[in-house]
């Protein structure tokens, strides 16, 4: 009952005091798990005509979208399935701009440059990410309301758990036909409780992004004690005899037959003289985390081995875990079906915060009526005394 009782007060004020930061971390979240069903019915930019011809080559489709963007160096192109245009992104951060540039592969034609600041989406992923505030604050404040959240979360399935079996079987559903004040308390707990094991798994992941430590700590367990790698040094050869600024036509060409089933090939484009081209296929457009990685010299378009983050078959599994981090955090790691999960669960903890102050906010108020009568009690046994 001790160790209850601190439960209770932990998940009462640290729920008062993290409630709104939960609330938008978790409404966002819902908001974005369907970007990518409402971006492709509300941008049609993003598809265009199939046509009997080869697609233009990438070096093309870069200058035309670097035209389009006066001169600005393209740092990545997304090429889908046939139908859709390959999206040539541009990006620096101080400066700040982000920018997809729509290029159709048969014609070479500009279709659209959308800045992604103007983005519905943008501004909702900002929220889920950074609460709108500046990046650096944000971040902070983001991550250890996550891990607020997470005590939360643990502390409320703590309290929840039924102590016998008569709390049992009322414990796992919600009584509909019963006072306001009940049915909130039903929602709370028990679609707290339900929520909860799904949610857990949001928070973690968040937390793997948010702390340094927690990304280590991931790896330390699942590899057995070993430290996550940093960024892997991968170099193209600059003294290579041929500098052929088109070899990554024919690295792109050779990438592209060789992963022809792939869903999504990912073309990022050397920064520096001694930078590889880095090309990345992914099976599914909804999952990212089986992806292959390919390296290639920039020069001479050798393929450079790498240890780490390379090809999804020659992955460790902590680094299978560490890829997972995304895929778990919105549901996708289970298609459709976790997304689904996943949405339902974060609506049902952006409420939490709400049910859960309206429970506090009405035993509260219980406490205070009981004072009040004996208040008017004593009242009237002192007029009585005076006389009067």
């Amino acid at each position: 009952m001790n160790m209850k009782k601190i439960f209770g007060w932990l998940h009462l004020w640290l729920g008062l005091i993290s409630g709104i930061v939960v609330f938008i971390i978790s409404i966002t979240g819902a908001i974005y798990a369907w970007q990518p069903e409402i971006s492709e019915f509300t941008q049609p930019y993003r598809f265009v005509t199939v046509e009997n011809k080869p697609y233009k080559p990438v070096t093309d489709i870069r200058a035309v979208a670097e035209q389009a963007m006066n001169g600005k160096k393209a740092f990545r192109i997304l090429y889908e399935e046939a139908g859709k245009a390959p999206v040539v992104q541009f990006y620096q951060k101080k400066p700040y701009y982000y920018f997809n540039v729509y290029v159709n592969p048969y014609s070479g034609n500009v279709e659209k440059v959308l800045d992604r600041k103007d983005e519905f989406f943008r501004f909702i992923i900002d929220g889920h990410m950074y609460l709108w505030l500046p990046q650096d604050i944000g971040h902070l404040v983001v991550g250890y309301g996550t891990l607020v959240f997470l005590v939360i979360l643990v502390s409320g399935i703590v309290l929840w758990w039924p102590r016998n079996k008569a709390r049992r079987k009322t414990s796992f559903r919600i009584k509909w036909d019963t006072s306001p004040k009940r049915l909130n308390y039903d929602l709370h707990n028990v679609l707290g409780f339900y929520a909860s094991w799904i949610v857990l798994f949001a928070a973690l992941t968040g937390l793997v992004w948010s702390f340094q430590w927690m990304a280590q700590a991931e790896f330390w367990v699942f590899s057995g004690g070993k430290t996550r790698p940093g960024a892997i040094a991968v170099n193209s050869d600059r003294n290579a005899p041929a500098k052929d600024s088109t070899t990554i036509n024919q690295v792109f060409d050779q990438f592209r037959q060789r992963y022809h089933d792939a869903a999504v090939l990912a073309l990022s484009l050397p920064i520096n003289d001694s930078a590889p081209i880095v090309a990345r296929a992914y099976p599914s457009s909804q999952q990212s985390h089986n992806a292959d990685y390919c390296y290639f010299d920039q020069y001479t378009g050798k393929e450079i081995p790498v240890p780490y983050l390379g090809k999804y078959a020659d992955a460790t599994l902590a680094e299978k875990v560490a890829r997972m981090n995304y895929d778990i955090h919105v549901g996708g790691i289970a298609g459709l079906p976790g997304r689904i999960a996943m949405f339902f669960a974060s609506l049902i903890s952006a409420s939490l915060p709400v049910t859960g102050f309206m429970v506090w906010w009405g035993r509260k108020k219980k406490k205070k009526k009981p004072a009040n009568k004996l208040s008017s009690a004593n009242r009237v046994t002192a007029q009585v005394k005076a006389g009067t």
